[in-house]
């Protein structure tokens, strides 16, 4: 029996998407790793943000070091492609509102009730 092979475009394609996958999720991780606090979004967010943090990086390293071009896979492509992830992450942050919340929330007071068999429940109590 003969072995199934893909042609030589699709195997390159293949290895292209694989190898890009890859290396957004490292990335990714990378950059969520390096900002504290809460991480918002799964892995799709992460793989997504690491591979534009790669387009991001890689293509402002270009266009102010004039003649060079950087290949995102390779250890500056890395460098830069993490800090183009770390910025996404930033202002994914901002936007969403980690850091500021628009409005004005009611202050909350939580009344403590004496502990009971099994579970212990907090309550809300809202002042105006």
């Amino acid at each position: 029996m003969e072995a199934l092979e893909l042609s030589g475009s699709v195997q390159q394609w293949a290895d292209l998407i694989l190898i890009w996958i890859g290396f957004g999720t490292l990335t990714g991780l990378l950059a969520k790793a390096i900002m504290p606090g809460r991480d918002p979004g799964g892995a799709i967010a992460t793989l997504c943000m690491g591979i534009g943090g790669a387009v991001i990086g890689c293509g402002v390293l270009t266009y102010f070091w004039e003649g060079a071009r950087v290949t995102p896979i390779s250890p500056i492509g890395f460098l830069v492609a993490t800090g183009g992830a770390f910025i996404l992450l930033f202002f994914y942050r901002l936007l969403g509102g980690y850091w500021f919340v628009e409005g004005e929330l009611p202050r909350r007071r939580y009344a403590h009730r004496p502990a009971r068999r099994g579970r212990r429940y907090d309550t809300a109590v809202y002042e105006d």
